[in-house]
Protein backbone atom coordinates (compact mmCIF):
# COMPACT_ATOMS: atom_id res chain seq x y z
CA UNK A 1 0.00 0.00 0.00
CA UNK A 2 2.61 2.25 0.88
CA UNK A 3 4.57 1.78 -2.64
CA UNK A 4 1.53 3.96 -4.41
CA UNK A 5 2.67 7.08 -1.94
CA UNK A 6 6.07 7.60 -4.13
CA UNK A 7 8.31 11.05 -2.59
CA UNK A 8 10.07 13.40 -4.79
CA UNK A 9 11.41 16.44 -3.19
CA UNK A 10 12.68 19.34 -5.31
CA UNK A 11 16.03 21.34 -4.15
CA UNK A 12 13.70 23.87 -2.48
CA UNK A 13 11.99 21.27 -0.40
CA UNK A 14 14.80 19.63 0.67
CA UNK A 15 16.52 22.97 1.96
CA UNK A 16 13.06 24.10 4.00
CA UNK A 17 13.37 20.48 5.55
CA UNK A 18 16.44 20.90 6.36
CA UNK A 19 16.76 24.25 7.54
CA UNK A 20 13.35 23.05 9.81
CA UNK A 21 15.43 20.39 11.32
CA UNK A 22 17.96 22.82 12.09
CA UNK A 23 16.92 25.84 13.97
CA UNK A 24 14.02 26.80 15.58
CA UNK A 25 11.30 25.72 17.75
CA UNK A 26 8.86 23.03 16.15
CA UNK A 27 6.50 20.61 17.73
CA UNK A 28 8.18 16.97 17.92
CA UNK A 29 5.35 16.01 15.58
CA UNK A 30 6.27 18.29 12.90
CA UNK A 31 9.72 17.29 13.37
CA UNK A 32 9.34 13.75 12.61
CA UNK A 33 7.18 14.21 9.47
CA UNK A 34 9.70 16.47 8.12
CA UNK A 35 12.41 13.47 8.83
CA UNK A 36 10.08 11.14 7.43
CA UNK A 37 9.98 13.28 4.01
CA UNK A 38 13.48 13.30 4.21
CA UNK A 39 14.07 9.77 4.46
CA UNK A 40 11.28 8.51 1.74
CA UNK A 41 13.17 11.11 -0.57
CA UNK A 42 16.66 9.24 -0.09
CA UNK A 43 14.80 6.05 -0.40
CA UNK A 44 14.60 4.92 2.86
CA UNK A 45 12.29 1.98 2.92
CA UNK A 46 9.15 2.26 5.61
CA UNK A 47 10.59 -0.14 7.99
CA UNK A 48 13.90 1.25 8.20
CA UNK A 49 12.07 5.22 8.61
CA UNK A 50 9.92 3.46 11.10
CA UNK A 51 12.71 2.57 13.05
CA UNK A 52 15.16 5.47 12.72
CA UNK A 53 12.43 7.92 13.19
CA UNK A 54 10.21 5.77 16.09
CA UNK A 55 7.10 6.44 14.05
CA UNK A 56 4.44 3.96 13.52
CA UNK A 57 3.75 2.83 9.92
CA UNK A 58 0.22 4.45 9.84
CA UNK A 59 1.98 8.00 10.22
CA UNK A 60 4.33 7.11 7.64
CA UNK A 61 1.75 6.35 5.21
CA UNK A 62 -0.27 9.48 6.33
CA UNK A 63 2.55 11.80 5.50
CA UNK A 64 3.59 10.53 2.13
CA UNK A 65 -0.16 10.56 1.00
CA UNK A 66 -1.09 13.88 2.09
CA UNK A 67 2.50 15.08 0.61
CA UNK A 68 1.69 13.67 -2.84
CA UNK A 69 -1.91 15.07 -2.62
CA UNK A 70 -1.99 18.24 -1.29
CA UNK A 71 1.88 19.24 -0.71
CA UNK A 72 4.25 19.73 2.16
CA UNK A 73 2.99 22.47 3.66
CA UNK A 74 -0.34 20.09 4.15
CA UNK A 75 2.26 17.11 5.36
CA UNK A 76 3.99 18.67 7.65
CA UNK A 77 0.58 20.45 9.19
CA UNK A 78 -1.67 18.60 11.88
CA UNK A 79 -4.48 17.32 9.91
CA UNK A 80 -7.87 18.74 11.53
CA UNK A 81 -9.58 16.17 13.98
CA UNK A 82 -13.36 15.83 14.76
CA UNK A 83 -13.02 15.74 18.19
CA UNK A 84 -15.81 14.59 20.95
CA UNK A 85 -19.02 16.64 20.46
CA UNK A 86 -19.60 19.42 22.54
CA UNK A 87 -21.37 18.20 26.08
CA UNK A 88 -22.60 22.48 26.97
CA UNK A 89 -24.35 24.13 24.26
CA UNK A 90 -23.97 28.34 23.85
CA UNK A 91 -26.67 28.35 25.97
CA UNK A 92 -25.67 26.32 28.82
CA UNK A 93 -21.41 27.44 28.10
CA UNK A 94 -22.97 31.23 28.88
CA UNK A 95 -24.38 30.06 32.14
CA UNK A 96 -21.36 28.78 33.32
CA UNK A 97 -19.75 31.84 32.59
CA UNK A 98 -22.63 34.06 34.44
CA UNK A 99 -22.51 31.54 37.52
CA UNK A 100 -18.64 31.67 37.69
CA UNK A 101 -18.61 35.32 37.67
CA UNK A 102 -21.34 35.46 40.45
CA UNK A 103 -21.06 35.11 44.55
CA UNK A 104 -20.07 31.75 45.32
CA UNK A 105 -22.51 29.12 47.48
CA UNK A 106 -22.93 30.27 51.56
CA UNK A 107 -20.04 29.15 53.42
CA UNK A 108 -17.68 28.77 50.42
CA UNK A 109 -15.02 31.57 49.53
CA UNK A 110 -14.76 30.88 46.31
CA UNK A 111 -16.09 28.85 43.23
CA UNK A 112 -13.83 25.53 41.86
CA UNK A 113 -13.92 23.25 39.39
CA UNK A 114 -16.20 20.66 41.26
CA UNK A 115 -18.63 23.36 42.32
CA UNK A 116 -19.17 24.48 39.42
CA UNK A 117 -19.72 21.23 37.98
CA UNK A 118 -22.20 20.05 40.50
CA UNK A 119 -24.02 23.65 40.04
CA UNK A 120 -24.43 23.27 36.69
CA UNK A 121 -25.96 19.48 36.76
CA UNK A 122 -28.79 21.16 39.59
CA UNK A 123 -29.07 24.18 36.85
CA UNK A 124 -29.58 22.13 33.24
CA UNK A 125 -30.53 18.53 32.22
CA UNK A 126 -27.42 17.07 32.70
CA UNK A 127 -26.77 13.57 34.69
CA UNK A 128 -23.10 14.79 34.98
CA UNK A 129 -20.06 17.12 34.19
CA UNK A 130 -16.89 16.32 34.68
CA UNK A 131 -14.23 19.03 36.09
CA UNK A 132 -12.20 18.67 32.61
CA UNK A 133 -15.25 20.46 30.69
CA UNK A 134 -15.75 23.03 33.27
CA UNK A 135 -12.15 23.82 32.79
CA UNK A 136 -12.03 23.85 29.20
CA UNK A 137 -14.86 26.16 28.75
CA UNK A 138 -13.70 28.74 31.10
CA UNK A 139 -10.48 28.36 29.86
CA UNK A 140 -11.75 29.23 26.42
CA UNK A 141 -13.17 32.44 27.88
CA UNK A 142 -10.21 33.33 30.19
CA UNK A 143 -11.63 32.88 33.19
CA UNK A 144 -10.52 31.86 36.79
CA UNK A 145 -13.48 32.29 39.51
CA UNK A 146 -10.88 30.67 42.33
CA UNK A 147 -8.16 33.62 41.61
CA UNK A 148 -8.39 36.87 43.37
CA UNK A 149 -6.28 39.94 43.40
CA UNK A 150 -6.49 43.10 45.79
CA UNK A 151 -6.05 46.45 44.30
CA UNK A 152 -6.60 49.96 45.21
CA UNK A 153 -9.71 51.09 43.10
CA UNK A 154 -9.28 54.89 42.56
CA UNK A 155 -12.54 56.87 42.10
CA UNK A 156 -11.58 59.22 39.02
CA UNK A 157 -13.50 62.63 39.92
CA UNK A 158 -12.58 66.05 39.65
CA UNK A 159 -10.27 65.75 42.77
CA UNK A 160 -8.62 62.62 41.27
CA UNK A 161 -7.43 64.73 37.86
CA UNK A 162 -6.68 68.14 39.66
CA UNK A 163 -4.27 66.32 41.74
CA UNK A 164 -2.77 64.10 39.16
CA UNK A 165 -2.34 67.12 36.83
CA UNK A 166 -0.54 68.94 39.42
CA UNK A 167 1.80 66.58 40.08
CA UNK A 168 2.67 66.06 36.36
CA UNK A 169 3.32 69.48 35.86
CA UNK A 170 5.69 69.15 38.25
CA UNK A 171 7.94 66.18 36.78
CA UNK A 172 7.27 68.33 33.48
CA UNK A 173 9.44 71.58 34.62
CA UNK A 174 12.63 72.31 34.15
CA UNK A 175 15.06 71.64 36.71
CA UNK A 176 15.48 74.84 38.89
CA UNK A 177 18.00 74.61 41.91
CA UNK A 178 15.81 77.34 43.86
CA UNK A 179 12.56 75.56 43.69
CA UNK A 180 13.22 71.90 43.30
CA UNK A 181 10.62 69.05 43.78
CA UNK A 182 11.12 66.19 46.15
CA UNK A 183 9.01 63.07 45.96
CA UNK A 184 8.62 61.68 49.75
CA UNK A 185 7.40 58.71 51.00
CA UNK A 186 7.90 56.09 54.05
CA UNK A 187 8.83 52.02 53.64
CA UNK A 188 8.68 50.10 56.88
CA UNK A 189 11.02 46.81 56.90
CA UNK A 190 11.98 43.93 58.95
CA UNK A 191 14.99 43.56 60.92
CA UNK A 192 15.46 39.59 60.92
CA UNK A 193 18.71 37.84 61.55
CA UNK A 194 19.63 33.75 60.93
CA UNK A 195 19.17 31.29 63.15
CA UNK A 196 22.08 28.96 61.54
CA UNK A 197 24.83 30.09 59.96
CA UNK A 198 23.75 30.36 55.80
CA UNK A 199 26.03 27.79 53.29
CA UNK A 200 28.01 30.30 51.18
CA UNK A 201 27.70 29.37 47.34
CA UNK A 202 30.24 27.26 45.74
CA UNK A 203 30.64 26.17 41.66
CA UNK A 204 27.22 24.30 40.51
CA UNK A 205 25.56 25.48 43.98
CA UNK A 206 23.96 28.03 45.38
CA UNK A 207 24.05 29.71 48.51
CA UNK A 208 21.51 28.06 50.78
CA UNK A 209 19.78 29.32 54.12
CA UNK A 210 17.41 28.16 56.85
CA UNK A 211 13.97 28.58 56.13
CA UNK A 212 13.48 29.80 60.02
CA UNK A 213 15.01 33.26 61.06
CA UNK A 214 15.16 35.34 63.82
CA UNK A 215 12.64 38.69 64.13
CA UNK A 216 14.58 41.22 65.70
CA UNK A 217 11.72 43.79 65.45
CA UNK A 218 11.04 46.55 62.49
CA UNK A 219 12.28 50.03 61.39
CA UNK A 220 11.03 52.66 58.94
CA UNK A 221 12.44 54.30 56.37
CA UNK A 222 11.87 58.04 55.20
CA UNK A 223 12.92 57.97 51.66
CA UNK A 224 13.09 61.50 49.47
CA UNK A 225 13.86 61.67 45.58
CA UNK A 226 15.13 64.84 43.91
CA UNK A 227 12.47 64.40 40.67
CA UNK A 228 15.10 66.09 38.47
CA UNK A 229 18.36 65.61 39.73
CA UNK A 230 19.90 62.29 40.71
CA UNK A 231 19.78 62.22 44.71
CA UNK A 232 17.87 60.15 46.91
CA UNK A 233 18.02 60.18 50.87
CA UNK A 234 17.01 57.18 52.73
CA UNK A 235 16.59 58.09 57.01
CA UNK A 236 15.96 54.85 59.03
CA UNK A 237 13.69 55.62 62.19
CA UNK A 238 11.91 52.92 64.90
CA UNK A 239 8.67 54.70 63.80
CA UNK A 240 6.91 57.28 61.48
CA UNK A 241 5.05 59.35 63.58
CA UNK A 242 4.01 62.84 62.74
CA UNK A 243 7.56 64.31 64.70
CA UNK A 244 9.20 61.79 62.72
CA UNK A 245 7.71 63.57 59.75
CA UNK A 246 8.07 66.66 60.77
CA UNK A 247 11.86 66.27 61.45
CA UNK A 248 12.15 64.83 58.06
CA UNK A 249 10.81 68.13 57.03
CA UNK A 250 13.38 69.99 58.53
CA UNK A 251 16.16 68.23 57.28
CA UNK A 252 14.89 69.09 53.40
CA UNK A 253 15.21 72.83 54.53
CA UNK A 254 18.17 73.09 56.77
CA UNK A 255 20.12 69.90 55.73
CA UNK A 256 19.27 68.59 51.92
CA UNK A 257 18.17 72.12 50.45
CA UNK A 258 19.68 75.24 52.53
CA UNK A 259 19.56 77.32 49.40
CA UNK A 260 16.18 76.45 47.81
CA UNK A 261 13.71 79.26 47.90
CA UNK A 262 10.62 76.59 47.52
CA UNK A 263 10.78 73.46 48.39
CA UNK A 264 7.94 71.44 46.45
CA UNK A 265 6.97 68.28 48.13
CA UNK A 266 4.93 65.35 46.64
CA UNK A 267 3.84 63.02 48.96
CA UNK A 268 0.57 60.82 49.46
CA UNK A 269 -2.58 61.53 52.44
CA UNK A 270 -1.30 59.55 54.75
CA UNK A 271 -2.75 61.40 58.03
CA UNK A 272 0.76 62.11 59.60
CA UNK A 273 1.57 64.38 56.21
CA UNK A 274 0.32 68.05 57.12
CA UNK A 275 1.39 71.54 58.09
CA UNK A 276 -0.07 70.47 61.76
CA UNK A 277 2.53 68.19 62.42
CA UNK A 278 4.92 70.85 62.19
CA UNK A 279 3.50 72.92 64.80
CA UNK A 280 2.95 69.86 67.03
CA UNK A 281 6.38 69.38 67.21
CA UNK A 282 8.13 72.45 66.77
CA UNK A 283 7.60 76.27 68.32
CA UNK A 284 4.88 78.37 66.30
CA UNK A 285 7.87 80.53 64.58
CA UNK A 286 9.80 77.03 64.05
CA UNK A 287 7.02 75.68 62.05
CA UNK A 288 6.44 78.76 60.56
CA UNK A 289 9.76 79.32 58.92
CA UNK A 290 10.23 75.79 57.33
CA UNK A 291 6.23 76.14 56.49
CA UNK A 292 7.55 78.85 54.03
CA UNK A 293 10.30 76.90 52.39
CA UNK A 294 8.20 73.96 51.78
CA UNK A 295 5.00 72.96 49.24
CA UNK A 296 3.40 70.47 49.52
CA UNK A 297 1.62 68.89 46.91
CA UNK A 298 -0.73 65.92 47.26
CA UNK A 299 -0.85 62.46 44.84
CA UNK A 300 -4.80 61.69 44.31
CA UNK A 301 -5.88 58.77 46.31
CA UNK A 302 -5.56 55.53 45.73
CA UNK A 303 -2.72 56.48 43.29
CA UNK A 304 0.52 56.17 44.91
CA UNK A 305 2.06 55.00 41.30
CA UNK A 306 2.53 59.36 40.59
CA UNK A 307 5.00 59.15 43.33
CA UNK A 308 8.27 59.06 41.35
CA UNK A 309 9.62 57.40 44.91
CA UNK A 310 7.82 54.46 44.57
CA UNK A 311 9.48 53.62 41.95
CA UNK A 312 13.04 53.94 43.77
CA UNK A 313 11.44 52.20 47.02
CA UNK A 314 11.00 49.15 44.45
CA UNK A 315 14.44 49.52 43.41
CA UNK A 316 15.85 49.90 47.11
CA UNK A 317 14.04 46.44 48.16
CA UNK A 318 15.40 44.48 44.97
CA UNK A 319 19.29 45.99 45.37
CA UNK A 320 19.48 46.25 49.11
CA UNK A 321 16.81 44.47 51.56
CA UNK A 322 16.36 41.33 49.36
CA UNK A 323 17.76 39.35 52.47
CA UNK A 324 18.11 39.33 56.15
CA UNK A 325 19.40 42.45 57.85
CA UNK A 326 19.79 41.15 61.58
CA UNK A 327 20.32 44.21 63.36
CA UNK A 328 19.73 48.57 63.44
CA UNK A 329 22.94 49.43 63.33
CA UNK A 330 23.95 47.14 59.90
CA UNK A 331 20.79 48.31 58.11
CA UNK A 332 21.78 51.81 58.68
CA UNK A 333 25.17 51.40 57.16
CA UNK A 334 23.89 49.13 54.20
CA UNK A 335 21.25 51.80 53.51
CA UNK A 336 23.99 54.26 53.60
CA UNK A 337 25.98 52.58 50.99
CA UNK A 338 23.22 51.70 48.56
CA UNK A 339 22.29 55.56 49.16
CA UNK A 340 26.09 56.96 48.27
CA UNK A 341 27.10 54.54 45.56
CA UNK A 342 23.13 55.54 43.78
CA UNK A 343 24.10 59.09 44.29
CA UNK A 344 27.48 58.64 42.95
CA UNK A 345 26.60 57.05 40.15
CA UNK A 346 23.98 59.31 38.56
CA UNK A 347 21.40 56.80 38.95
CA UNK A 348 17.64 58.11 37.84
CA UNK A 349 14.20 57.08 36.97
CA UNK A 350 12.85 58.19 33.52
CA UNK A 351 9.67 59.40 34.19
CA UNK A 352 7.80 59.37 30.73
CA UNK A 353 3.65 60.04 31.65
CA UNK A 354 2.76 63.59 31.48
CA UNK A 355 -0.28 65.65 31.44
CA UNK A 356 -0.95 65.66 27.69
CA UNK A 357 -0.46 61.30 27.93
CA UNK A 358 -3.27 61.30 30.82
CA UNK A 359 -5.56 63.20 29.19
CA UNK A 360 -5.16 61.04 26.00
CA UNK A 361 -4.86 57.71 27.61
CA UNK A 362 -7.54 58.56 30.75
CA UNK A 363 -10.32 60.61 28.19
CA UNK A 364 -12.69 58.36 29.38
CA UNK A 365 -12.27 58.78 33.26
CA UNK A 366 -12.08 62.73 33.13
CA UNK A 367 -15.40 64.44 34.46
CA UNK A 368 -17.82 66.03 32.22
CA UNK A 369 -17.51 69.48 32.69
CA UNK A 370 -21.00 70.89 33.92
CA UNK A 371 -20.07 74.92 32.54
CA UNK A 372 -20.49 75.14 28.85
CA UNK A 373 -19.74 78.08 27.14
CA UNK A 374 -22.96 79.56 25.58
Amino acid sequence: MNIRYHVELTEAERCELTGLLGGGKHSARKLKRAQILLAADAGVNDEAIEAGVTVGGSTIYRTKRRFIENGLEAALCEAPRSGAERKLTGREEALLIATACSSPPAGRARWTLELLAGEMVSLTEHDSLSRETVRRRLAENDLKPWQKHMWCIPKVDAEYVARMEDVLDLYAEAPDPKRPVVCFDESPTQIIGEVRQPISAAPGRPERYDYEYRRNGTANLFVCLDAHNPWRSVKVTERRTADDFALCMRELVDLHFPDAERIRVVLDNLSTHTSAALYAAFPASEARRLLRRIEFHFTPKHASWLNMVEIEIGVLKRQCLDRRIDNHERLVAELAAWQNQRNQTGARSKWMFSTEKARAKMAHAYPTPTFKES
